[in-house]
Protein backbone atom coordinates (compact mmCIF):
# COMPACT_ATOMS: atom_id res chain seq x y z
CA UNK A 1 0.00 0.00 0.00
CA UNK A 2 1.26 3.31 -0.77
CA UNK A 3 1.71 5.69 1.29
CA UNK A 4 -0.02 9.37 1.45
CA UNK A 5 1.02 12.55 2.90
CA UNK A 6 -0.94 15.46 3.03
CA UNK A 7 1.49 18.67 3.44
CA UNK A 8 -0.61 21.71 4.82
CA UNK A 9 1.22 24.35 2.06
CA UNK A 10 1.63 25.10 -1.23
CA UNK A 11 5.22 26.83 -0.81
CA UNK A 12 7.28 25.14 -3.10
CA UNK A 13 10.55 24.98 -0.58
CA UNK A 14 8.72 23.53 2.44
CA UNK A 15 6.24 21.57 -0.48
CA UNK A 16 10.18 19.64 -2.01
CA UNK A 17 11.39 19.17 1.56
CA UNK A 18 8.46 17.27 2.25
CA UNK A 19 8.61 15.40 -0.71
CA UNK A 20 12.16 14.63 -0.95
CA UNK A 21 12.54 13.68 2.54
CA UNK A 22 9.99 10.97 2.30
CA UNK A 23 11.15 9.89 -0.66
CA UNK A 24 14.42 8.92 0.98
CA UNK A 25 12.70 7.24 3.30
CA UNK A 26 9.82 5.54 1.17
CA UNK A 27 10.67 5.36 -2.13
CA UNK A 28 7.31 5.70 -4.44
CA UNK A 29 5.12 7.97 -2.12
CA UNK A 30 2.10 9.90 -3.13
CA UNK A 31 1.48 13.46 -2.17
CA UNK A 32 -1.13 15.99 -1.47
CA UNK A 33 -0.36 19.64 -1.13
CA UNK A 34 -3.34 22.11 0.55
CA UNK A 35 -2.97 25.50 1.38
CA UNK A 36 -4.31 25.40 4.96
CA UNK A 37 -5.10 27.83 7.64
CA UNK A 38 -2.55 28.11 10.69
CA UNK A 39 -4.87 29.80 13.11
CA UNK A 40 -1.45 31.70 14.14
CA UNK A 41 -0.65 35.75 13.27
CA UNK A 42 1.04 35.50 9.92
CA UNK A 43 4.45 36.61 11.50
CA UNK A 44 4.52 33.96 14.59
CA UNK A 45 6.51 35.63 17.28
CA UNK A 46 7.63 32.59 19.23
CA UNK A 47 8.36 29.42 19.48
CA UNK A 48 5.07 28.37 21.46
CA UNK A 49 3.04 30.01 18.45
CA UNK A 50 4.85 28.67 15.56
CA UNK A 51 4.98 25.29 16.68
CA UNK A 52 0.94 26.02 17.12
CA UNK A 53 1.04 27.14 13.63
CA UNK A 54 2.30 24.09 12.70
CA UNK A 55 0.53 21.58 14.77
CA UNK A 56 -2.73 23.61 13.25
CA UNK A 57 -1.51 23.06 9.38
CA UNK A 58 -0.77 19.32 10.29
CA UNK A 59 -3.78 18.45 11.59
CA UNK A 60 -6.11 20.76 9.30
CA UNK A 61 -4.68 19.16 6.13
CA UNK A 62 -4.84 15.27 7.69
CA UNK A 63 -8.57 16.58 7.98
CA UNK A 64 -9.52 17.10 4.62
CA UNK A 65 -8.07 14.70 3.00
CA UNK A 66 -7.80 11.06 2.67
CA UNK A 67 -4.08 10.66 3.73
CA UNK A 68 -1.91 8.44 6.10
CA UNK A 69 0.29 11.26 7.35
CA UNK A 70 -0.53 15.29 7.04
CA UNK A 71 2.44 17.49 7.36
CA UNK A 72 2.62 21.22 8.67
CA UNK A 73 5.78 23.40 8.65
CA UNK A 74 5.77 27.35 9.97
CA UNK A 75 8.48 29.81 9.83
CA UNK A 76 8.41 32.23 12.51
CA UNK A 77 10.78 34.62 14.84
CA UNK A 78 11.69 34.18 18.74
CA UNK A 79 13.10 36.88 20.88
CA UNK A 80 15.94 35.94 23.36
CA UNK A 81 18.66 37.75 25.48
CA UNK A 82 21.20 37.40 22.38
CA UNK A 83 18.35 39.35 20.00
CA UNK A 84 15.71 37.93 17.89
CA UNK A 85 16.36 34.62 16.18
CA UNK A 86 14.66 33.15 13.04
CA UNK A 87 12.57 29.28 13.71
CA UNK A 88 11.22 27.01 12.23
CA UNK A 89 8.72 24.09 13.50
CA UNK A 90 7.00 21.36 11.98
CA UNK A 91 4.65 18.84 12.91
CA UNK A 92 3.70 15.35 11.92
CA UNK A 93 -0.35 14.19 13.05
CA UNK A 94 -0.66 9.99 11.39
CA UNK A 95 -4.34 8.85 11.14
CA UNK A 96 -4.04 7.28 14.48
CA UNK A 97 -4.26 10.48 16.28
CA UNK A 98 0.00 10.40 16.96
CA UNK A 99 1.48 14.09 16.90
CA UNK A 100 4.92 14.66 16.81
CA UNK A 101 6.50 17.93 16.86
CA UNK A 102 9.77 19.00 15.77
CA UNK A 103 12.23 22.24 15.39
CA UNK A 104 15.49 22.96 13.16
CA UNK A 105 18.17 25.65 12.63
CA UNK A 106 18.44 29.01 14.16
CA UNK A 107 20.14 31.84 13.70
CA UNK A 108 20.27 35.26 14.76
CA UNK A 109 18.59 38.10 12.50
CA UNK A 110 20.16 41.55 12.06
CA UNK A 111 19.33 44.29 13.97
CA UNK A 112 17.49 46.23 11.34
CA UNK A 113 15.48 43.02 10.32
CA UNK A 114 14.92 43.05 13.69
CA UNK A 115 13.83 46.40 14.47
CA UNK A 116 11.59 46.04 11.60
CA UNK A 117 9.68 42.84 12.96
CA UNK A 118 9.01 44.50 15.98
CA UNK A 119 7.65 47.38 14.44
CA UNK A 120 4.73 44.85 13.35
CA UNK A 121 6.46 43.95 9.82
CA UNK A 122 6.53 40.14 8.36
CA UNK A 123 9.64 38.53 7.48
CA UNK A 124 9.03 37.08 3.96
CA UNK A 125 7.95 41.36 2.46
CA UNK A 126 11.07 42.11 4.95
CA UNK A 127 13.40 40.20 2.80
CA UNK A 128 12.12 40.74 -0.17
CA UNK A 129 12.36 44.36 0.48
CA UNK A 130 15.77 43.54 1.92
CA UNK A 131 17.31 41.75 -1.03
CA UNK A 132 15.48 43.98 -3.42
CA UNK A 133 14.35 40.87 -4.88
CA UNK A 134 10.71 38.70 -4.81
CA UNK A 135 10.01 35.66 -3.35
CA UNK A 136 12.59 34.57 -1.02
CA UNK A 137 10.25 32.97 1.50
CA UNK A 138 9.50 30.63 -1.33
CA UNK A 139 13.38 30.50 -2.57
CA UNK A 140 16.33 30.50 -0.30
CA UNK A 141 14.52 31.82 2.93
CA UNK A 142 16.00 34.63 5.06
CA UNK A 143 18.01 31.56 6.56
CA UNK A 144 19.59 31.06 3.18
CA UNK A 145 20.16 34.65 2.76
CA UNK A 146 22.19 35.27 5.93
CA UNK A 147 24.32 32.04 5.41
CA UNK A 148 25.60 33.60 2.20
CA UNK A 149 23.32 30.28 0.80
CA UNK A 150 25.43 27.84 3.06
CA UNK A 151 21.39 26.74 4.15
CA UNK A 152 18.53 27.13 2.45
CA UNK A 153 14.86 27.64 3.66
CA UNK A 154 14.44 23.91 1.90
CA UNK A 155 17.39 21.86 3.56
CA UNK A 156 16.54 23.80 6.52
CA UNK A 157 12.86 22.20 6.54
CA UNK A 158 14.06 19.22 5.32
CA UNK A 159 16.27 18.41 8.41
CA UNK A 160 12.87 19.29 9.97
CA UNK A 161 10.96 16.71 8.34
CA UNK A 162 14.04 14.00 8.52
CA UNK A 163 13.19 14.77 12.79
CA UNK A 164 9.23 14.01 12.35
CA UNK A 165 10.11 10.72 10.13
CA UNK A 166 12.73 9.75 12.58
CA UNK A 167 10.59 10.05 15.77
CA UNK A 168 7.43 8.76 13.94
CA UNK A 169 9.33 5.54 12.54
CA UNK A 170 11.05 5.38 16.32
CA UNK A 171 7.20 5.32 17.78
CA UNK A 172 6.28 3.00 15.61
CA UNK A 173 8.53 0.01 15.59
CA UNK A 174 8.29 0.52 19.85
CA UNK A 175 4.73 0.33 19.69
CA UNK A 176 5.12 -3.18 17.87
CA UNK A 177 8.14 -4.29 20.14
CA UNK A 178 5.96 -3.84 23.13
CA UNK A 179 3.25 -5.73 22.12
CA UNK A 180 3.00 -9.37 24.19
Amino acid sequence: MMLKIAIGTTNPAKVQAVQKAFQEQYGDVQFECLKTESYVSEQPRSDQETIEGALNRAKNVLKATNSDVGIGLEGGVSESLYGMFVCNWGALVDRNGTEIIGGGARISLPKEISLELKAGKELGPLMDEYTQRTGIRKKEGAIGVFTNGLLTREEMFHHVVDLLIGQWQYKQNNHRNSRP
